[in-house]
């Protein structure tokens, strides 16, 4: 790091060096304000070779930059900002895409400014769109489906001839000694949506929390954290967690994973079992919160399973793209990124929840961006998971029973149950800030998703 001079590539080879108040000729630049660069500059950095950027960080006060002078350089823009100017020197292939968002991180609010750092990016590429995210906006706005039309083609009529699990039989897994709204919230939802049955496999701590919340859900309190089990009969007790668990296990629809669960790792280690048995017994997963966590540290629970769902927040996504393509995340092409993503997983159907959220299969990319709420309170996520577990279901049932005669152009489950709990659940998010505003809680959203889905699909 060189605080107070200029390295030209010249100078580079020759062990010499520039100061950057004078040309590599000798020739002192002109400054409008007689600003002391070599005094005043916070500093200079040359972070690579040939090919890469420059980045200069100079004072409050150095507006003479039209004649500044670096080496032989191909692009030169000055960004200005409140305290300091951003030199981003461009080089041999340097899009001028990233030129723009880095220009878009520093704008200011003073419109001179804001129109100066608008010409110099026009000079860059004329036709550039300076709308924020316009470009983004077009293309979902491309992949953007009828959700409404999808939550009316699979959701059931209620019949009186139907028996009670067949509308939806869901568990959640999930719930510790710090975790016990998680798991119901997404047991609850649920039945909210119209599941018939939900169950919670949690810790014996969590149990009589979570069935003090209500007495519509049926508790199994079976999991054990290492706290309470001796290293001599953890083998013992994750063989008596399965077997308690997998006596269950085929009468369920759908499994959720994660909501409550916590990082412990002899629990982490039972729940991995627990997923490799709904694998092969073809139960639908779908994974949220610590079962991110699982699932990322070991991609193998899931890799190659089409019936597995993740529905990862800002974070976790992030975490995701840094495991799996090891890079980060790119919102420019969010839709492509996401469609390799779960191609590179094996097919596994991905919800990456956002402003507008985002679902693929490997195959195809959807988005669902109709309703929402500017409030975002815990839970919602959980909300999600329990809902995307029953459309997913019905997703399924609607498929086998109308097999080549359905309407809908998309055939695989997951997908249809991703895009039905999303549209859902932004629909009572809305809802419920209508009425409550600021203070919109998860169980006011809860409420409101009876409604929600007696609005789309009217139960008579």
């Amino acid at each position: 790091m060189r605080t107070h001079e200029g390295t030209t590539k010249e100078g580079k080879e020759k062990g010499a060096v520039t100061p950057l108040n004078q040309r590599p000729d000798g020739a002192a630049t002109r400054s409008d304000r007689n600003c002391d660069v070599d005094e005043r500059s916070y500093g200079v950095e040359e972070t690579a070779q040939e090919g890469k950027i420059l980045l200069f960080l100079f004072c409050r006060g150095f507006h003479s930059w039209e004649d500044f002078w670096i080496g032989n350089i191909d692009l030169l823009c000055i960004l200005p900002s409140r305290d300091c100017c951003l030199l981003m020197l461009m080089k041999d292939g340097m899009n001028s895409r990233l030129l723009l968002d880095c220009a878009k991180s520093c704008i200011l609010s003073s419109s001179p400014v804001f129109r100066r750092q608008q010409f110099l990016i026009r000079c860059v590429e004329g036709s550039i769109d300076h709308r924020p995210h316009s470009r983004d906006m077009q293309a979902l706005r491309s992949i953007e489906v009828d959700s409404e039309s999808v939550i009316r083609a699979i959701t059931p009529a209620l019949d009186p001839t139907r028996h009670k699990g067949q509308a939806g039989n869901i568990a959640v897994i999930g719930g510790c000694r710090e975790y016990t709204g998680a798991p119901y919230f997404a047991a609850i939802s649920a039945l909210k949506i119209g599941a018939d049955l939900s169950h919670v496999f949690c810790t014996k701590d969590a149990a009589p929390v979570i069935k003090s919340y209500s007495p519509e859900l049926i508790v199994h309190p079976v999991l054990e954290e290492s706290y309470s089990v001796g290293d001599e009969n953890k083998r013992s007790i994750a063989s008596k967690v399965l077997s308690e668990v997998d006596k269950w296990m085929e009468r369920f629809n759908c499994l959720v994973v994660g909501p409550g669960l916590g990082r412990d790792p002899f629990l982490l280690d039972c729940v991995s079992e627990l997923m490799r048995h709904a694998r092969q017994s073809n139960i639908p997963i779908v994974i949220d919160g610590d079962g991110l966590f699982l699932v990322t540290n070991n991609l193998d629970l899931v890799r190659g399973y089409p019936l597995a769902v993740l529905t990862p927040n800002v974070n976790e996504y992030k975490r995701l793209v840094q495991k799996v393509l090891s890079c980060e995340v790119n919102d420019v092409d969010a839709p492509q990124q996401l469609l390799s993503l779960a191609k590179q997983i094996g097919g596994v159907t991905i919800l990456r929840k956002g402003n507008s959220d985002l679902v693929s299969d490997g195959d195809t990319v959807k988005s669902v961006s109709i309703y929402g709420s500017p409030r975002r309170c815990g839970g919602q996520g959980d909300i999600l998971s329990g809902s995307v577990a029953v459309f997913l279901s019905w997703a399924r049932q609607h498929i086998l029973a109308a097999g080549s005669n359905s309407n809908l152009s998309c055939k695989n489950p997951t997908v249809l149950g991703c895009i039905a709990g999303s549209a859902i659940l932004r629909k009572a998010a809305s809802l419920a800030f209508l009425k409550k505003k600021r203070s919109t809680v998860t169980g006011d959203i809860i409420e409101c998703l009876g409604q929600s889905l007696e609005d789309i699909s009217p139960a008579s």
